[in-house]
């Protein structure tokens, strides 16, 4: 078991700080100095013993102020004041339009309305089926300002979206493009287009969309059909931008540098620099976030020189996370991301100590394992948040193990000698395909399966079994 450090105190103090906000917001520029203030001579007066009780409480403290001055900051809302107005918008598109049964939804900023600026507030898109602005792109368009739909049918959509800073939705009825954003987002959009363009080379249809859903973590391109398989399954994880994919992208760098006769110092600096060109072109998800800070923060300890505090490291992303926006303590994917590393840390390890004496290779042990701990843990989040949980997501996962990791790789390698040598990267991306078609077929087999998702009362109870399981699970583990 780790050892509680005061570093861990210290990050857990801030993350309960930041989080609590949600519950009650201190206002900024009167109770939070005062209470930082009246805390600084206790903290100095306080017994040795005391004193990192006393500064984790002031840590808390600091979290709370800064969780409600970004709340705060969230919460405003210029175009607000105009719903219902209809007006030319010139918009800064941020992301890729999502078809739905009837409309699609892109994200976008609102750089101005009829003229005035409205300081880039952010804004959900809602246009007809068919032809949709690219990601980056800056448009002039004719819209309509309204709300978000309130609760309904299980989903609310207003405080869904307010949690994401944004509080209308444009109705767009004709758009032109008008030029493509520059600075960080501009790169951001180079290095998207670049990955998914040299990647897969020549793949088209669903081969092309499994690939690109695990690299880049978009699921848009998949069929409503296929997609509903990956969540029946217990594979709709794998597209989200895992630990796994910034491993293999750092383990590639270093290799290269390795290959090349480069010094380490330069392998783990170029790690670096890829883990960050990746987050910025797959997007700042919690996902993507919490797996880039994971895997910087293996290169970060070599260079300095210090032994890396996995605990602590995943403290510290969730703790910069919920600087950025303390919402995001209510989003499914921070929430199943952070919970399925805890199981990976505490249950794995006896889990895959109980494989040990079984048949199998090792790494089928350990895969199976780590299926199971997040199967177990991450059972009543998806109870509470969409009401189903997977069955079988342990054989599903079992199944296509052995094929991500390459899959990763391949793809991170077509992209890497898709400008010096385009044959060759074709070549890969041909191979990829048969290996995205092999995860479709798992995903489709298992979901197709008897009783492969429970859902209502069922999946309920199932996540209560999980619970129980996990805790006796880990009570046998501790008397051990």
């Amino acid at each position: 078991m780790t050892r509680l450090l005061p570093a861990h105190l210290l990050a857990i103090a801030a993350v309960a700080g930041l989080a609590g906000a949600n519950l009650l917001r201190l206002e900024p520029h009167s109770l939070a100095p005062l209470l930082l203030a009246a805390g600084a001579p206790a903290l100095a007066l306080s017994p040795p013993r005391a004193r990192l009780a006393t500064l984790a409480g002031l840590v808390a403290i600091a979290g709370w102020g800064w969780g409600s001055v970004r709340l705060d900051a969230l919460d405003r809302s210029p175009l607000h004041a105009l719903l219902g107005r209809g007006g030319r918008a010139l918009l800064e598109v941020t992301g890729e339009a999502r078809p739905g049964t009837f409309v699609q939804r892109q994200p976008a900023r609102v750089l101005a309305f009829d003229g005035r600026g409205v300081g880039g507030e952010r804004a959900q898109l809602e246009l007809p089926l068919g032809r949709s602005p690219p990601q980056g792109a800056d448009v002039d368009a004719l819209v309509v300002v309204r709300e978000p739909h309130g609760p309904a049918n299980g989903f609310d959509e207003r405080t869904w979206l307010r949690r994401q800073g944004i509080h209308v939705v444009l109705k767009v009825d004709a758009w032109t493009a008008a030029g493509r954003r520059g600075g960080l987002g501009g790169v951001a959009d180079g290095l998207r287009r670049a990955l998914a363009r040299g990647s897969g080379p020549g793949l088209a249809g669903e081969r092309r969309a499994v690939l690109e859903g695990i690299l880049l973590g978009d699921a848009a391109r998949l069929s409503p059909g296929l997609k509903a398989s990956f969540q029946r399954s217990g594979l709709f994880h794998l597209l989200a931008v895992s630990g796994q994919n910034v491993v293999l992208l750092a383990a590639g760098v270093l290799g290269l540098a390795w290959l090349l006769g480069l010094p380490r110092a330069a392998g783990h600096v170029g790690a670096l620099a890829a883990i960050g060109g990746y987050v910025l072109a797959v997007g700042p998800q919690p996902s993507v976030v919490r797996a880039a800070v994971s895997g910087a923060a293996v290169s970060v300890a070599w260079l300095a020189g210090r032994e890396r505090d996995a605990w602590h490291v995943l403290l510290l992303a969730a703790a910069g996370l919920l600087a950025w926006n303390p919402y995001t303590v209510f989003d499914a994917g921070f929430q199943l991301s952070f919970a399925a590393v805890l199981a990976i840390f505490v249950l794995a390890p006896p889990l895959r100590e109980r494989l040990a004496g079984y048949p199998g290779p090792g790494g089928l042990h350990t895969a199976v394992a780590i299926s199971l701990a997040c199967s177990v843990v991450t059972a009543p989040l998806l109870a509470l948040q969409f009401g189903r949980v997977p069955v079988l997501g342990v054989v599903a996962n079992a199944l296509v193990e052995p094929a991500i990791g390459p899959l990763l790789a391949l793809a991170f390698a077509a992209a890497v000698v898709a400008p010096l040598a385009p044959p060759l990267a074709a070549a890969l991306a041909w191979l990829n395909g048969w290996l995205a078609a092999y995860v479709a077929l798992c995903a489709r087999v298992v979901a197709a399966a008897p009783f492969a998702q429970l859902t209502g009362r069922a999946a309920a109870a199932a996540a209560g079994l999980a619970l129980i399981g996990a805790a006796y699970a880990w009570r046998r583990w501790q008397t051990t």
